[in-house]
């Protein structure tokens, strides 16, 4: 499990670090909870000793040969300019040496991108700022958010254990188990990368780049977007659960029952009061990154929704922005992302919270006529 915990809080001019921030000072690498965490780390401490075996000898050569040849004891300088044995033992020894580094390295390499015969596979796409997960061929998707409060992150509230390290729905994986991951992205280039598994692999827009795991060890796994990615490049951390084959089995079972009863709820007659409430969550972990949890926005880039012309204006026309978003601008498409229940319940909170007291509401059947025109 990933102990590094990062949690600085600064009042005034001087400096203040709680009791609940504190970090480990391990300076070393962990060797993690793969085989190939467990090889690079292998690896990375072989590499180590050969230098710290090679600094010894230098330093040791050099420092005897001043101490021992020093003008006050009367040594003269040895004459071997142009020598061919020293220009041969100088370039055979530190070639042998990186030989002997290149094919332990080489085999890691190798067996770090060899994600053939996986046993599942998971297509991982960032968004600005959180991550998708696709079960492949297990009809189970959703959408992984920072969880830490405002609270906390405007320093209204102590700072949590996992500050700004958890999410609300963690990737759930079976140990024991070869994981492909198909890493993208939907708009800029991020980085997926949880170090205790040793993964780490930019999602590029347009293109699909694997990785692979074996998590041998239950337990959660955290890490982080790796990649500058806007102004919440922050507040995207990747949390992974591992969990015994049977545990995942029944999550999985659980998830899957969810998705069909989602898909079941785009049919229910919806009220205002029911569409609202859902809203006001959904608008909470999709929305209040840009445009704040009061809908205040941070104008000029993210405009504010309190009495927003958008908001006041023609519902259909309200509601084709939040589905195909504004080109040219920070305002995202979530049609992709989002199901019809939970766009229709997004632009009926947002016209109905703030004071705007619009008094209407879009369902999702209208959602989805609006989507497939």
């Amino acid at each position: 499990m990933m102990s590094r915990r990062r949690a600085i809080a600064v009042a005034s001019p001087v400096p203040f670090v709680s009791a609940s921030a504190s970090a480990a000072w391990e300076l070393n690498m962990t060797p993690g909870v793969t085989e190939v965490s467990q090889s690079v780390y292998s690896l990375h401490m072989t590499i180590f000793w050969i230098c710290v075996i090679i600094g010894i000898v230098v330093f040791g050569v050099m420092f005897w040969s001043i101490f021992n040849h020093r003008k006050s004891k009367g040594a003269k300088p040895a004459q071997f300019h142009e020598s061919t044995t020293v220009e041969i033992i100088w370039t055979v020894i530190p070639f042998l040496i990186l030989i002997g580094m290149a094919i332990p390295a080489t085999g890691t390499l190798v067996k770090m991108y060899d994600a053939s015969e996986a046993d599942m596979d998971i297509k991982i796409t960032g968004y600005q700022w959180k991550w998708r997960y696709e079960y492949l061929n297990q009809d189970v998707n959703f959408f992984s958010n920072l969880s830490t409060s405002q609270d906390q992150i405007y320093n209204r509230d102590d700072k949590g254990e996992h500050y700004l390290l958890e999410v609300d729905e963690p990737l759930v994986l079976p140990i024991n188990k070869k994981i492909r991951f198909l890493v993208t992205s939907a708009d800029v280039i991020h980085s997926w990368w949880v170090p205790s598994l040793a993964v780490k692999r930019d999602a590029i827009p347009g293109y699909i780049r694997e990785a692979w795991t074996v998590i041998q060890e239950p337990g959660i796994y955290r890490g982080q977007c790796a990649e500058l990615c806007g102004k919440d490049h922050g507040f995207m951390p990747v949390v992974v659960k591992a969990v015994p084959e049977e545990e995942y089995q029944e999550w999985l079972l659980a998830k899957q029952e969810l998705a069909r009863q989602e898909y079941e709820l785009k049919n229910k007659e919806w009220t205002m009061e029911e569409l609202v409430a859902r809203g006001e969550k959904t608008y909470a972990s999709s929305c209040a990154v840009c445009h704040q949890a009061n809908g205040a926005g941070i104008p000029p880039a993210f405009p504010a929704l309190i009495g927003s012309g958008v908001v006041k204006g023609p519902i259909e026309k309200h509601t084709e922005i939040v589905l195909h978003g504004v080109p040219g601008t920070a305002m995202q498409a979530f049609g992709a992302q989002l199901s019809e229940v939970d766009i229709a319940a997004i632009v009926t909170y947002e016209r109905n919270a703030w004071g705007n007291n619009m008094g209407d509401m879009i369902t999702p059947q209208q959602v989805a006529e609006l989507k497939n025109k």
